[in-house]
């Protein structure tokens, strides 16, 4: 696994405490640039890449790729640190932080979610939840058939511009698109880890430290029912709506969305929350 360490502080500054943050599928740790240039000096960010990244090579193989498989190596790094760590995730990174909180939740400060991609919850969630589950299942299914077909052009381009806008594919410059068809046999795995994850919606009660989750205003409508449902589930929490913002917010409107991550982190430090 590649691990990116961002703001390493100078020795005279004064150390605040160390950030997780976990990219989406088919990024790498550099998403999250603009969020450690915004914490500044006196944050460690550290930014474990997924399987599947190009740094952190493909999945093994030995036996069904499940989100504790993808968390495996991040909570290793969080039972190494001897301070609890501010964890951070975008869209699939949220799913799998969602793992590791559960896995160890007196290790986190808080936790930053921009639309988790925890799948698993829709068919828990109602007409809502079973309406978006429904979605994203129709996309999981179509890019599927194309990575088991072979035509993985298709199947990525379809995961583009369902996450991003219709055209996004198109508009990608040829390096952007080659390096993401090189990615996307990784893409069903993390479509079915998502969706076969087993956790109950009630697990998530016990999560009792403070949560900002953010949305985009377009966000799609399984992101959009997960994050707005995790609101009436987590005990401590609340909801920022990045305006004019899609599922991409991070990296689309990176100031926007660090700033109130940073903000959030920070409060929690200060014991403002």
């Amino acid at each position: 696994m590649n691990i990116h360490v961002m703001n390493i502080m100078p020795p005279q500054l004064t150390h605040c405490g160390q950030v997780m943050a976990l990219h989406c599928s088919g990024a790498d740790g550099t998403q999250w640039r603009n969020l450690a240039d915004t914490l500044g000096a006196n944050y460690t960010v550290l930014t474990p890449e997924h399987y599947g990244s190009e740094s952190s090579g493909p999945w093994t193989g030995e036996h069904a790729f499940t989100l504790a498989d993808e968390a495996e190596r991040s909570i290793a790094l969080i039972d190494e640190s001897e301070e609890k760590i501010h964890l951070v995730g975008h869209s699939y990174g949220g799913g799998v932080a969602l793992h590791i909180a559960l896995s160890r939740p007196e290790r986190i400060a808080s936790l930053s979610l921009y639309e988790p991609t925890a799948f698993h919850l829709l068919r828990q969630m109602g007409q809502a939840g079973a309406t978006a589950f429904a979605e994203i299942n129709r996309v999981a299914r179509h890019i599927r058939h194309c990575i088991a077909t072979g035509d993985h052009p298709a199947g990525i381009a379809s995961f583009v511009d369902y996450w991003n806008s219709p055209g996004t594919w198109k508009a990608m410059r040829p390096a952007a698109q080659n390096r993401l068809i090189r990615w996307a046999p990784k893409a069903p795995l993390d479509f079915q880890a998502l969706i076969d994850d087993p956790t109950p919606v009630k697990a998530y009660k016990a999560l009792n430290f403070p949560v900002l989750i953010l949305r985009g205003e377009y966000a799609p409508l399984p992101t959009r029912v997960i994050s707005e449902k995790l609101i009436e589930i987590l005990p401590r929490n609340r909801l920022e709506t990045i305006a004019g913002a899609g599922h991409m917010g991070p990296l689309t409107h990176a100031s926007e969305v660090s700033r109130l991550i940073a903000r959030h982190i920070s409060a929690v430090d200060l014991e403002e929350y």
